[in-house]
């Protein structure tokens, strides 16, 4: 086992309390947007000691992929870890943003690569050939934007929107008409929504003269009713973003709270957007992004139209499961990743059995919350809330168990593993749990 030490990304939205926080120290006093555990090339984990011939994780992996993956799993993924785990703390609201498909990532990679376009270039749309699937499980009340809603329902959104700027005595503007009529038209509700993204997303002066009057109106009207909430975000979106088609684009997406212990998933072609809340974040190893508004940075429309998914879907929960060995597993349907969570209660009443760290080949796992004590076969190590390690396959099995310190206090301790994924049917029949942090 190999104690890591990770990078923390100091992107705008991030929270400059939130992590610092989680890990009881004092804050940075730079936002701290996400932690990255893992072996991608953006920002590789870095070993604590250096290993021979290996200062960080994708050296050591690279250097003997078989005993650190397993044969199977280094053979699957091409001798690489296949997934990427970060605390994520978002202060404010990211942008709006969709991933491509492993076959989309693989083309707009090598063309980009054949163009010359340099890597760090800021209108550059792909960073590597993979695909990013990516599961959010929240540690606080978390918000976000994930998928397109029902187009009908999506029409009488704007409705409510339209009747509140007639109410503020402004004149509704004819786009906000034009699309009311549009999603209420009938045709395949795909082609609603493609319709009313793509006339958002290509900007304009009256795109921004609708943004500004349904946000004004979004602000000050006392009767949302049931989209109240939708409404304060159009007016919270505006006032980070003024102008922006994101503002509109979301009224389009399903508005989602997650309690802490929630998780959803986010399959390739789903237009997200995360709004505030901290939370523990597992993907395929990939920094793949195509950006559709709420954001300065560069936004290729044509390939964004080429990515998004505009099929209306239901919110896209992960239950947790347990198994026979006392594991808490989230399974969403990615071959790439699982989450595992781990939480050890202390106490004379409590179960102090260790508990097996899920291991598909590889693992990755953090401690959140007091003191744990992980052995293996090649030997133990002791994490503190804050430090993570890499568990390599040849390592198996591994236990994880309450350090002295975290059994001499109530709040035990509380960690999270990912590995390589055991994909499971989310119709499953199978029982749910109570997973409240």
């Amino acid at each position: 086992m190999y104690l890591l030490r990770n990078t923390i990304r100091p992107y705008a939205w991030g929270s400059t309390t939130a992590m610092a926080g989680l890990f009881g120290r004092e804050p940075s006093g730079e936002p701290e947007a996400e932690m990255w555990i893992g072996a991608h090339s953006g920002a590789p984990s870095v070993l604590v000691p250096a290993a021979e011939g290996a200062q960080t994780l994708d050296e050591l992996i690279s250097a003997d992929p078989g005993p650190t993956l397993g044969p199977d799993i280094a053979a699957r993924f091409g001798g690489e870890l296949p997934f990427l785990a970060k605390i994520l703390a978002a202060g404010s609201p990211l942008s709006l943003q969709v991933h491509p498909t492993p076959d989309q990532a693989a083309a707009g990679y090598a063309a980009e690569e054949a163009a010359g376009v340099d890597r760090g270039a800021r209108e550059r749309n792909y960073k590597d050939r993979n695909h990013k699937p990516e599961m959010i499980f929240a540690l606080t009340p978390f918000e976000a934007l994930c998928g397109f809603r029902d187009p009908d329902d999506a029409a009488e959104l704007f409705r409510t929107v339209n009747r509140a700027i007639d109410g503020a005595g402004r004149q509704v503007p004819d786009l906000l008409e034009w699309i009311v009529a549009e999603l209420s038209s009938g045709h395949p509700a795909p082609e609603r929504l493609r319709s009313v993204f793509s006339t958002l997303i290509a900007d304009g002066d009256e795109v921004h003269t609708a943004v500004e009057l349904a946000a004004a109106a979004a602000a000050v009207t006392a009767d949302g009713g049931a989209y109240a909430r939708e409404l304060a975000t159009v007016a919270e979106l505006h006032g980070f973003h003024p102008g922006d088609p994101g503002v509109l684009i979301s009224l389009l997406l399903n508005r989602v709270s997650l309690e802490p212990g929630d998780a959803v998933y986010l399959p390739a072609g789903n237009v997200h957007a995360y709004l505030s809340g901290l939370g523990v974040e597992v993907m395929a190893s990939s920094d793949n992004v195509l950006r559709g508004g709420l954001t300065s940075k560069h936004v290729d429309v044509p390939e964004l139209l080429k990515t998004v998914d505009f099929h209306p879907v239901g919110i896209p929960s992960v239950a947790a499961e347990r198994t026979g060995a006392g594991q808490e597993l989230y399974r969403p349907p990615f071959e790439e990743f699982q989450l595992q969570r781990l939480q050890l209660a202390s106490g004379p009443d409590s179960d102090a059995a260790p508990v097996p760290v899920a291991q598909n080949g590889p693992a990755v796992l953090i401690v959140v919350r007091g003191s744990m004590l992980l052995s293996s076969p090649a030997g133990s190590l002791v994490l503190e809330a804050g430090q993570s390690a890499f568990l390599p396959a040849a390592d198996a099995p591994v236990t994880a168990a309450l350090a002295t310190d975290s059994a001499q206090h109530d709040d035990g301790a509380l960690a999270f593993a990912v590995t390589v994924g055991s994909v499971v049917s989310q119709d499953s029949d199978e029982p749910t749990l109570d997973v409240s942090v």
